[in-house]
């Protein structure tokens, strides 16, 4: 299953997303950079084998208010400029009908939506526009935390989630291929419906849609572990590997080239790509 997009379609092996944030207070990489290095930030990730960049201009999480044209002033330069320079992909990171439309003409080729649809209009952009959409579930948490959230099953509950959201898109008329999923780690989670996600990510996929999966640095990996943002690339990786044995679509990470390395060798066992120079035991 891959995802189709304005510009054309993603990988049928596990797609790595860069994460290119443009986002002040981001937990993890916030206020670190002005225009010109978020524009070499994504070249290094396309060199490190990045299939499609995420941009984004509000954080997902908690934070001050971020009024529309503040969002497009952040964003919409940077789609610009990484829609000239090469052909990965964009996806913008909103829940903004207007922003999307306006990252959509900027170049951008697929929209991520983290509010679960709260504004069905963002469909409807996709829909004219013919991008990719990947919508998410936030178990009621859009721009806060969760507070003791409760599943009678945390993934039969998010599938359910996920299918309403998928025909809401399709009733506006984004098509089938142009659609992928979210579990939506943490968000609206603890760390433990985060872990039975992942571990029972399979019935997620069964769905029949691209999934996308975003552990990059995230607290599911933190509170495992006991460790800050800074020292969770390992847990991170751990994730990611098992995400693409459970067939995941993408995944979303900071740290592209060795998460491009995890899949790639994630995706050799499994079968599904082959070495890159297997000479060893072969020589005469």
């Amino acid at each position: 299953m891959t995802l189709e997009h304005a510009r054309g379609r993603l990988p049928e092996r596990c797609a790595v997303m860069g994460i290119v944030n443009r986002t002040p207070d981001s937990f993890y990489d916030g206020g670190r950079m002005g225009l010109r290095e978020n524009v070499d930030l994504a070249v290094a990730m396309i060199e490190q084998g990045a299939d499609v960049l995420d941009v984004g201009g509000v954080k997902a999480g908690p934070g001050e208010p971020v009024e529309p044209d503040e969002e497009m002033r952040r964003s919409l330069p940077l789609i610009e400029e990484l829609a000239a320079l090469s052909e990965v992909p964009v996806s913008v990171e909103t829940a903004r009908p207007e922003v999307a439309a306006a990252a959509l003409r900027a170049g951008a080729a697929i929209v991520n939506d983290v509010s679960a649809l709260a504004d069905v209009r963002l469909a409807e952009v996709c829909a004219e526009a013919g991008a990719g959409l990947v919508v998410m579930h936030h178990g009621g948490q859009l721009r806060g935390r969760p507070r003791h959230p409760r599943y009678r099953d945390v993934v039969v509950d998010v599938a359910a989630g996920l299918r309403e959201l998928v025909a809401t898109a399709r009733a506006v008329g984004v098509p089938e291929m142009r659609i992928a999923i979210d579990p939506g780690l943490d968000f609206g989670k603890t760390t433990f419906h985060s872990l039975e996600l992942v571990r029972r990510l399979d019935s997620i996929v069964a769905l029949g849609y691209p999934v996308l999966v975003a552990p990059s640095r995230k607290d599911v990996v933190g509170e495992t572990l006991g460790l800050p943002p800074e020292e969770r690339l390992e847990g991170t990786l751990a994730l990611v590997a098992l995400s693409v044995a459970k067939g995941a679509a993408i995944v979303r990470v900071h740290d592209v080239g060795p998460a491009v390395r995890v899949v790639r060798m994630t995706e050799a066992v499994l079968g599904a790509c082959r070495p890159a120079a297997a000479v060893r035991g072969l020589w005469d």
